[in-house]
């Protein structure tokens, strides 16, 4: 779980100047060298704090420790960012998780030569300045001990209680020895199991990370790019969606120097080139806000907001050639959320606005807990400065997201004001920030992922969707959804495995297929089948844009392998038509005798039989013989190729299974009249697809399953009978291709 340098991996750092460079560290930056220590962070950096050498911290720690009713130098740090953020906080199990540490520790060196102790007080530092609870302080002193020394979980839960033992055991990874090159992803699952239970585990685990990014400089380069990529992979995309801003842009930039050195340098002497430009039309602007703001009474704090490397690398690569007000963006602080929108009208009335840069995530908050109005505001010279408006709280929130919290599980207590209680009630994902909806879908699609390296590839496939929708359900529920999700992925986000059975889907009212993407706000109503034996088509796995959606329909189609699939090589050469959308269910075969005897039926569903059809079969993979009308053009097909035929007639049951196409001219409310027409006449739906429409014309196909083949004319004629349906036809796939 450590790192093992001290050196930094990175290039020395840019002298700061009193208008911008880079991104600024936390506070707790505790290696001298830190290649981005550019400025002060308006909410981590306290001032008058002095730089913390870890030297100076392990030759307190070698000298054990304190006496027993005094608190250990070594932490003293710890104890005052501790109680900037909880003024009443007992530092008494801090003492004695420190006390445990150092112990278990002594006599361990990192590679840099220092006492080990010094990780998990750094780490122990950075969750402090974020404002972490005791408990979570408490862990993080102790996170190491039972991986690295003879410390056990029992001693923990006897001397720190459930709690402490938790999170302990949740960060601890998994051996080598026992799992092999298994043992990364495995623990990485371990962990995000256990931050579905508490989420505090995962802030452990990205201050342990940042941390040891910090520190990696002594590693071989080729050990600095792996566990830079795991770091770009996972850990970022995780701090993002629990909100620790802090956490995630020094990660993104200590990735950035590793991994593209290049582009690194070009973004640093970019800085470099700007901080020497005379005048700072950033700050011109953010008087003139000030100047605004005060003629109009309201109390604000306004303060330039410098990018981090990979914003300003992202930032030139968009706009090309930067000017100086696109090295930082302006922070307007204010009390109430109502002073955010009297702020937004005075900006937007007394200076230019471009509103096309507005977005209000204070009225529709983000999914990791971020709250804030976005805006910018243009100059006559042409430099524009992008303005952040949110409160204090919702500042301190999106740099610390969810250890901004404290202990999310504790019951509101006496001091809490009314307006934190209330903030826990809002409705969405917000409402639980301990179980957030992205982890537990996560968690879910896990349960289905048993192998590794299945896991490993999709957890980093899932995180790179680094953008959520939220779209409605018919019965006014939400669904939270990457963005590029289709309606197959809502389906299963819905209805789990029994989304096998849907047949299509309405999107705000309209008829459309399942490969249809969603965006957000939109309204989804899910069509399903009745059928039990209704299953996912292949074809579904290119629109499943969801890890659930995904492994869901991967794990149906390899328990059931389609017998059909033997005949694919032996096809004519065809232009396909479009595939439909629906699912393809398995034709009941009972009324079918064949002359074969062990051999199971299957009804083809190129040309769906029905009595009294001629029909004939032919013997496939699995002892199955799969039976055909005589006029289809698969039997040709198999014929050709040397195929044997199989004698089949019909038995005494009259229930059939068949699939009519309706053509018909496009016209609202057809579906809902097809539908109706068929109901109608008795007949169960199976599964409706819906093909786009061409030149005002529209396809429909239907699986159907019939009480009495005798009912089938009557039926293909209520159909046509429907206005705008000018032909209804048996189902005839290969041979439509073949033509």
């Amino acid at each position: 779980m450590s790192a093992e340098a001290t050196n930094p991996a990175t290039p020395g750092p840019v002298m700061p100047s009193p208008k911008l460079s880079g991104p600024p560290p936390l506070s707790t930056s505790l290696e001298r060298g830190d290649p981005h220590e550019q400025g002060a962070s308006p909410v981590l950096r306290r001032k008058g704090l002095p730089r913390i050498d870890l030297r100076r911290l392990g030759r307190a720690a070698l000298l054990g420790p304190a006496a027993r009713d005094r608190l250990p130098d070594a932490i003293g740090h710890v104890a005052e960012a501790h109680r900037a953020h909880h003024p009443s906080a007992a530092l008494e199990p801090l003492r004695r998780a420190y006390v445990l540490a150092e112990s278990s520790h002594r006599g361990q060196m990192r590679k840099s030569g220092e006492p080990y102790i010094t990780h998990p007080l750094a780490v122990t530092l950075i969750l402090a300045e974020l404002g972490a609870e005791t408990t979570t302080l408490t862990a993080s002193l102790l996170h190491d001990t039972v991986e690295d020394t003879d410390v056990t979980l029992d001693q923990v839960r006897e001397e720190f209680g459930d709690e402490v033992c938790y999170l302990v055991d949740g960060v601890t990874k998994l051996e080598k020895v026992d799992y092999g090159a298994a043992a990364e992803p495995e623990t990485f699952r371990k962990m995000l199991v256990a931050t579905g239970n508490d989420v505090r585990v995962m802030s452990i685990k990205l201050a342990d990370r940042l941390h040891n990014m910090r520190t990696l400089g002594v590693m071989r380069p080729e050990k600095q790019a792996r566990i830079a990529k795991v770091t770009r992979d996972v850990l970022i995309p995780l701090a993002e969606r629990l909100g620790v801003q802090a956490l995630k842009t020094e990660l993104e930039d200590l990735v950035f120097a590793i991994l593209h050195p290049e582009e690194y340098q070009h973004t640093r002497e970019l800085i470099v080139e700007n901080t020497a430009r005379d005048g700072d039309p950033l700050a011109e602007i953010a008087e003139d806000v000030r100047a605004v703001l005060r003629e109009a009474g309201l109390q604000a704090e306004v303060l330039i907001r410098p990018r981090h490397f990979v914003s300003v690398h992202r930032v030139s690569r968009k706009r090309g050639p930067m000017r100086g007000a696109d090295f930082g963006r302006l922070l307007v602080l204010v009390n109430e959320d109502a002073d955010c929108y009297g702020v937004l009208g005075e900006l937007h009335t007394c200076l230019t606005p471009v509103v096309s840069e507005f977005k209000d995530f204070i009225a529709v908050p983000k999914f990791n807990l971020y709250q804030s109005l976005h805006t910018a505001v243009a100059r006559g010279d042409g430099e524009i400065a992008e303005v952040l408006i949110r409160t204090h709280q919702m500042h301190k929130v999106a740099e610390a997201g969810v250890i901004a919290l404290g202990n999310p599980y504790a019951p509101p207590s006496e001091e809490q004001s009314s307006q934190e209680q209330a903030e826990r009630a809002v409705d969405g994902e917000r409402a639980d920030p301990t179980r957030p909806g992205w982890l537990s879908r996560l968690l879910d699609w896990q349960e289905g992922a048993a192998d590794p390296d299945t896991f490993w590839s999709t957890l980093r496939e899932d995180l790179a969707q680094d953008r959520e929708i939220t779209v409605f359900r018919a019965d006014g529920g939400s669904l939270g959804l990457p963005e590029g999700a289709s309606c197959v992925d809502a389906a299963y986000a819905q209805y789990g495995d029994d989304a096998h059975a849907c047949m299509g889907a309405r999107v705000n009212g309209r008829l459309a297929t399942l490969s249809t993407v969603l965006r957000d706000g939109d309204t989804v109503q899910l069509l399903m089948g009745q059928d039990p034996a209704s299953e996912p088509s292949r074809e579904w796995l290119e629109h499943a844009h969801t890890p659930a959606a995904r492994i869901a329909i991967q794990r149906w189609l390899a328990a059931h392998p389609s017998p059909s699939d033997s005949e694919a090589p032996e096809a004519p050469a065809a232009t396909p038509r479009p595939t439909a959308e629906g699912p393809t269910a398995r034709p009941g075969a009972a009324n079918a005798v064949v002359e074969q005897s062990g051999a199971s039926v299957r009804l083809a569903g190129c040309c769906t039989p029905v009595p009294p059809d001629e029909v004939t079969g032919f013997s496939v993979r699995g002892g199955v013989v799969t039976v055909h009308r005589v006029e289809c053009a698969a039997v040709e097909s198999m014929k050709g190729v040397g195929r044997a035929e199989v004698g089949v007639s019909w038995g005494d049951t009259t229930e059939c299974r068949v699939t009519l196409v309706a053509e018909s001219f496009g016209r609202p409310h057809l579906l809902a009249d097809l539908t109706e027409a068929i109901a109608t006449e008795g007949v169960a739906i199976v599964s409706a697809t819906v093909e786009p429409p061409s030149e005002q014309r529209v396809r429909h196909t239907y699986t159907l399953q019939l009480p009495d083949a005798a009912h089938l004319p009557g039926l293909m004629r209520a159909m046509r009978n429907v206005p705008g349906v000018y032909d209804v036809s048996r189902a005839r796939h290969q041979a439509a291709a073949a033509q």
